[in-house]
């Protein structure tokens, strides 16, 4: 459950990727235009905790190569009808901006008309895959107006990063996550749509045992791991990651929002004791594969 009172932490991050780790996708990583942006931790600030990192777009990933990250996966979701063709738009610029190191997506507010018809505009442009966020779209996975989205992406082989696992919630969302997020909603997803590439980021937290038997089960299925293994939340810790499916598991950071040094989870994966070949797998050849970004 999000608060106010989550921790902050100021100590300082490195200048480098960890020792032991030589390359990175950051998989999760957040852009918006900069109003959307302060609107953005103005209400972290007021229900969750404090964003540490308050840049612009250009900036955060900047700082993110400036540090070794070989490449960054770029997500924006669209918090009511009408805003998708211009994000859509903005992230395309941004990959212009930053040529073979930046992989953006799309998004589109489930439900608005044109869906597929935004879509393929940003595929046109050159974005590779959609992201959603059921909590702040308060979205039905398996509503029909979800139809069209998963159509074109299974047709155009583009990837979906959904947020549809059930925490971190909070009573000042417009919906309850719990009742919109189940993993058995996401199961249906997958068998009506068999040849959709699907990522649920933080690992499904709070399922996060039943995302890691559905990923062995399922290899249409991805998850990230961030924000999860660093310990953060507060009653939460996680195991190590040799129990999981060591090819559908990508490292994501969330930064910009986080409430610590950029490297925190870096540092954790740097010691968790996976081989050299599964840590190179999930911090770089697992999001490659997934993206199509070869």
């Amino acid at each position: 459950m999000l608060k106010p009172d989550l921790p902050y932490y100021d100590n300082p991050g490195g200048k480098t990727l960890p020792d032991g780790i030589s390359r990175v996708i950051d998989a999760h990583v957040h852009v918006f235009p900069d109003k959307i942006f302060s609107a953005v931790q103005a209400w972290f600030d007021a229900h969750a905790w404090k964003i540490r990192y308050r840049m612009t777009s250009r900036e955060l990933i900047a700082f993110l190569l400036d540090r070794g990250v070989s490449r960054v996966t770029a997500l924006q979701y669209a918090h009511k009808p009408g805003m998708a063709g211009f994000l859509n738009s903005y992230m395309a610029e941004l990959c212009r901006d930053f040529p073979g190191r930046l992989i953006g997506l799309a998004t589109i507010f489930p439900g608005e008309e044109n869906a597929r018809e935004i879509l393929d505009n940003a595929f046109s442009m050159g974005l590779s895959g959609v992201k959603l966020h059921a909590h702040v779209q308060c979205f039905d996975m398996n509503s029909p107006d979800m139809d069209p989205v998963y159509d074109i992406c299974q047709e155009r082989n583009k990837p979906m990063v959904m947020h549809v696992g059930r925490e971190p919630k909070s009573e000042h969302y417009l919906c309850d996550p719990y009742e919109l997020c189940r993993v058995e909603k996401v199961e249906q997803v997958l068998k009506a749509y068999p040849r959709l590439k699907l990522c649920v980021p933080h690992l499904g937290f709070d399922e996060v045992e039943q995302y890691r038997k559905l990923i062995e089960a399922c290899d249409t299925l991805w998850l990230d791991t961030a924000m999860v293994i660093t310990d953060y939340f507060p009653g939460h810790r996680w195991g190590d990651l040799s129990a999981y499916r060591k090819d559908r598991i990508m490292y994501g950071s969330d930064f910009p929002n986080i409430p610590y040094a950029w490297d925190r989870e870096l540092l954790r994966m740097a010691g968790s004791g996976l081989s050299a070949d599964d840590l190179d797998r999930v911090l770089y050849r697992n999001a490659l594969s997934f993206f199509d970004a070869g």
